[in-house]
């Protein structure tokens, strides 16, 4: 008994590996995100295979891992393959590896296309450190919570995007990040009409407003200047000093310094607190 998780081509069939192709012809079940989209990937690749075909979506995840398991201990081998690259990535597959490993089956991964490290390399931007963080929310107070603490982070930052959200995502990330950190958008890695569009949030989110925006979004994002977040919370504590040593209460300073810089009151009134606890402001 195995479970094998295979990495699937993005959209070229070419980039499919012979272990993939081998993978599927031996099998004895196939765990498929999408049957349909598994049997025109081997119509592609020109494959025949005996094995039997059962989904495994994140709809019923939860409910079928507990089946597989079973299998694999009866002694099937089983490989679970996503619409696209890797499973686990944003897709089914990390409770049954998980739980798999827990009662000590076979696992393996067959290596292959991946949206994070093909995006990550067409960017152009720094490599030896980057952060995916999976697909952003779909509400906006929970998506911009979401760029809140990704605000300071020196690593790249990587995450997926829905197509018709793409705008709206964007607008958010330059309110968080500011119009002039460098962005990318790769739309359609490997399939006919991939594009990639580099540049500033700012000139991303023009871009967004005046193209008709379809398929697989991935964004890519530069990280923040080293130590930006002390250097932020030191302007925050300066300015509500000036506006204190105006004549304003503290409380009324606050409000109008996480104005001024579009941040919660809570963050400057932090940064107030800690330069009161280290003297960098006077009570």
């Amino acid at each position: 008994m195995s479970l094998i998780l295979a990495a699937t081509p993005l959209g070229n069939p070419g980039d499919a590996s012979a272990r993939l192709r081998e993978a599927i012809e031996s099998a004895g079940v196939i765990a498929a995100e999408d049957s349909r989209k598994f049997h025109r990937l081997c119509q592609d690749l020109q494959l025949t295979f005996s094995g039997r075909v059962i989904s495994f979506f994140e709809g019923n995840e939860i409910e079928r891992t507990p089946e597989i398991l079973q299998m694999l201990q009866a002694g099937e081998n089983i490989l679970v393959v996503s619409d696209a690259g890797m499973p686990t990535i944003s897709d089914p597959g990390f409770r049954l590896m998980r739980d798999a490993i827990a009662q000590g089956i076979d696992v393996s991964v067959i290596p292959g296309p991946s949206a994070v490290t093909m995006a990550l390399a067409l960017s152009g931007l720094p490599t030896d450190r980057f952060t995916f963080e999976g697909f952003s929310p779909r509400a906006a107070g929970a998506r911009k919570k979401f760029f809140e603490v990704l605000e300071h982070e020196e690593r790249t930052v990587i995450w997926f995007e829905a197509p018709h959200r793409l705008e709206e995502s964007l607008v958010d990330a330059v309110s968080i990040f500011g119009t002039e950190r460098p962005a990318v958008i790769c739309r359609e890695m490997t399939k006919r009409y991939e594009e990639t569009i580099r540049g500033t949030l700012e000139e991303l989110v023009k871009w967004s407003q005046t193209h008709e925006v379809l398929g697989e979004i991935t964004i890519v994002l530069a990280g923040a200047a080293k130590d930006s977040a002390e250097k932020t919370a030191s302007q925050l504590v300066e300015r509500v000093k000036t506006y204190e040593e105006a004549g304003m209460d503290r409380k009324s300073a606050i409000a109008t310094v996480a104005d001024e810089y579009s941040v919660a009151k809570r963050v400057v009134f932090a940064a107030v607190v800690d330069a009161k606890s280290t003297s960098r402001i006077s009570p």
